[in-house]
């Protein structure tokens, strides 16, 4: 290996690779236009996803579009993926809303620059690449259990119900859904209604005007429109209010966000929180989800933004990206951010080139929040339920669950199911916990399957030819590590009083851990006491050394490790030869 390559391989990531891959690549005007097309374009979508997000996980809208605005630039300028889009999404409410709930906007803020500083150790320890061992069922299944949670949520804004008390207990708000009903508002049903149908038939015309800017459009304007006749529609103006530095309204703040101090902001009794130790331990679980979910979002986002544009990504530099804009975005009173899959299609399918239009769709949203906020504030609350109705189904990937239910074998299917239900009655943490438990289980299982050893019989087999009776040989194929070392390792206990030595095939052992070191020097003291010998064949040079630091080694007529089969049948007939014979009933005597 070369000093070059050695270099490249354990060097730090290089947050910012993204751009500078762009800009090693040729960044002229052409590429500069594409770039503000595509960031207008995502920009404007960005914008009532946001609201609609920031609303759903339990705070004011004006959090979620400061998310787009401060985390979409940072992410998006010290990450290394050319096309990812980052602000609030969608996979964490499930998170999220739990957490505002217990500890108000100032933990949900802190628990955020907790996850990002989890962020950007695991971008610094290069596990980027652990994406690829979540399995693809648990994915599926707790994505979709969010989407299911999500919809729940909305309920209640998008029927116009009065008084329903949501929590974080899935059983405890349908129950709380289902009482509220008979309060049904039929004006912002009829809202709502009319969002969805504008949402869901739009994109059928296929013009590039986004269909989350039409159907809020269609919503907010069929609001302006029966208001003359007295029915009042409950909207972001008449749901929240603001106050900074003295000045106060309904809506959203019309102001660019401005440095401040998330433990400052109130907590769950509305009060400022006391950072403490025994906060930071309630938060720390929290934290760890939170990071959890936007690495596994994030990189599988850029994995499909690379199948999309046959590019390729560096995951490592996407965490420390990822983790610094999670750092920074609650100085500013955004959310936690991630990078978002629908926001980096539409990115790419409008012709974006570098990070820069990620940069420029967030100058879009502040841009939106400082010149339309009042605009903004318009928008009735059912018309945002209807497009979280949009976003959950579209996440669920509802074909895919159930291709994979009718096509996947049954434990995937098993696990899949088990995801999704942990997911809706209890949270997302235990069913990916759950989940990937269960994935490596079967995993063990089917591994110790393939797993195997058995006495090769005389004149069976080219190596087993004038192999003396005293002499047995035996093959082991597979891994020998806890979950199918000792079941191997057992055949071997079962040996022919007449024997005297074992040889071991182990070319076909890819790897060796602790629990078959133990086996193998339970094996080899048990077979010293019967006055065995022991032969290894094959067995690669690190194996030998893992034996040697636990105490296995060579011993003259007892135990060896040779290369080839020839070397060993050569070794075993010279122990026969020089090792004194011991009569049948004493071989039999030492056996039992």
């Amino acid at each position: 290996m070369s000093r070059r390559h050695k270099r490249s391989r354990y060097s730090l990531p290089q947050p910012g690779s993204a751009l500078l891959t762009s800009w090693r690549l040729g960044y002229g005007l052409t590429e500069l236009k594409r770039d503000l097309l595509a960031g207008l374009t995502i920009g404007i979508v960005a914008v009532p996803l946001s609201m609609a997000l920031a609303i759903a996980t339990g705070v004011p809208p004006q959090h979620g579009l400061y998310t787009a605005i401060v985390a979409g630039a940072i992410i998006a300028l010290t990450g290394g993926s050319r096309f990812n889009v980052s602000g609030p999404t969608a996979a964490f409410v499930v998170i999220l809303f739990p957490i505002v709930a217990s500890h108000g906007l100032g933990g949900l803020l802190i628990a955020t620059l907790m996850a990002g500083l989890i962020l950007v150790a695991l971008g610094l320890a290069r596990l980027g690449n652990l994406i690829q061992f979540v399995p693809y069922p648990v994915v599926l299944g707790f994505t979709a259990g969010i989407a299911v949670v999500i919809a729940l949520l909305q309920l209640p804004d998008f029927l116009g119900l009065a008084e329903v008390d949501i929590g974080d207990s899935t059983l405890h708000n349908l129950a709380a859904i289902a009482h509220a009903a008979p309060s049904l508002a039929p004006a912002e049903f009829g809202i709502g209604l009319l969002t969805l149908a504008s949402l869901i038939l739009w994109p059928r015309l296929k013009t590039p005007v986004p269909a989350p800017l039409v159907g809020l459009a269609v919503g907010t304007l069929a609001t302006l429109a029966i208001a003359p006749l007295g029915v009042e529609i409950d909207t972001i103006a008449s749901r929240f209010s603001w106050e900074h530095q003295g000045q106060t309204g309904s809506g959203i703040p019309p102001f660019a966000p401005t440095l401040l101090l998330p433990w400052r902001l109130p907590g769950a009794d509305g009060t400022p929180l006391t950072v403490d130790f025994a906060l930071i331990r309630e938060l720390l679980g929290p934290a760890l989800a939170i990071a959890m979910l936007a690495a596994i979002e994030s990189l599988l986002c850029g994995v499909v933004a690379d199948g999309l544009t046959r590019t390729r990504h560096d995951p490592n530099a996407e965490l420390i990206g990822q983790g610094l804009g999670n750092i920074a975005v609650p100085f500013f009173g955004g959310i936690t951010a991630t990078a978002a899959l629908a926001r980096t299609a539409t990115n790419i399918r409008s012709g974006a080139c570098s990070p820069l239009a990620a940069v420029v769709h967030a100058l879009v949203v502040l841009l939106a929040v400082v010149a339309l906020a009042e605009v903004l504030a318009l928008v009735p609350m059912a018309a945002l339920a209807a497009l979280l109705f949009v976003i959950a189904w579209n996440m669920s990937e509802a074909r895919h669950f159930v291709h994979t239910l009718k096509s996947a074998p049954g434990s995937d299917v098993a696990i899949l199911v088990i995801c999704f239900l942990l997911t809706v009655v209890f949270d997302m943490v235990l069913a990916v916990a759950v989940g990937i438990g269960l994935a490596a289980a079967l995993f063990i299982r089917r591994m110790a399957h393939l797993t195997h050893a058995r006495r090769l019989e005389p004149d069976s087999d080219e190596q087993t030819r004038d192999l003396p009776p005293q002499v047995a040989l035996y093959d082991i194929n597979g891994p020998l590590f806890f979950g199918a070392a000792e079941k191997a390792v057992s055949t071997l206990r079962v040996v022919d009083p007449e024997v005297r030595v074992v040889m071991l095939d182990m070319r076909d052992v890819p790897s060796l851990d602790a629990t078959a070191i133990v086996a193998l020097q339970s094996l080899v003291e048990e077979l010293a006491t019967r006055q065995v010998g022991l032969i290894f064949i094959g067995m690669p040079a690190r194996m030998v050394l893992k034996l040697k630091r636990a105490g296995v080694r060579r011993q003259a007529g007892h135990l060896a490790a040779v290369r080839h089969p020839p070397q060993a049948r050569r070794l075993a007939k010279r122990w026969l030869v020089s090792t004194p014979d011991i009569s049948m009933g004493e071989t039999r005597r030492l056996a039992e």
